[in-house]
């Protein structure tokens, strides 16, 4: 299944709540390290905030929220729900509250952080991604030829290439080409070329 992400950060002010500000900040991250990142630095960055609420989801399914002082449940886990309501994937989304002088109640925070994420991510300028598969392919220099004619018919981004006894090389293609493009490299090279397939959405691996 495909799914939406940013490709730079996002900045979206939300109209005051009862006197109480929101920012909310829409940021592509690669994994948990990154998000917990982003997180730190807009911290230091708006130190002077009541509260930095936050929650990140990522295209392997995982996800994480934080009230960060809230009421449990009135803030980080609505946040989250926008991200999943909109489909988008490896991205984290802080909302910053000022705090006004006046209490929203638990409802008023689930609307207010819910809702400044939801319209902040309705107005950012989020993409379509098709999920990916690593296709490692180890072969001998004499069907290079033939390799590189396979891939030059196919939509792929090399993510990597190792010239060692043999070559090894990396390479990303939409899940749904996976098997279709492992077929015509091993047919096409005689059965010479090894491929194995990695549908996880990994990026590690081992070349060797």
């Amino acid at each position: 299944m495909s799914y939406h992400t940013l490709t730079t950060p996002f900045r979206w002010q939300a109209e005051p709540i009862k006197g109480s500000r929101f920012l909310v900040v829409l940021h592509p991250v690669h994994d948990g390290e990154d998000a917990r990142s982003v997180v730190d630095a807009l911290r230091t960055e708006f130190r002077d905030a009541s509260h930095h609420v936050w929650a990140w989801r990522l295209a392997d399914g995982t996800t994480r929220c934080d009230d960060d002082g809230e009421p449990g449940g009135s803030a980080g886990r609505p946040v989250l729900a926008q991200l999943e309501g909109h489909d988008t994937a490896d991205v984290v989304a802080v909302v910053m509250r000022w705090f006004g002088g006046t209490k929203l109640g638990v409802g008023g925070l689930m609307r207010a952080y819910g809702g400044s994420a939801g319209k902040a991510l309705d107005a950012a300028p989020r993409v379509v991604v098709a999920p990916q598969a690593e296709l490692a392919l180890t072969f001998d220099y004499g069907v290079t030829n033939a390799v590189d004619a396979v891939l030059a018919a196919h939509d792929h981004r090399v993510v990597d290439t190792r010239y060692d006894v043999l070559v090894h090389r990396v390479i990303q293609v939409p899940v749904a080409e996976a098997d279709r493009l492992a077929t015509a490299l091993t047919d096409r090279s005689g059965g010479q070329v090894r491929v194995v397939v990695d549908r996880s959405g990994r990026h590690d691996r081992d070349l060797g």
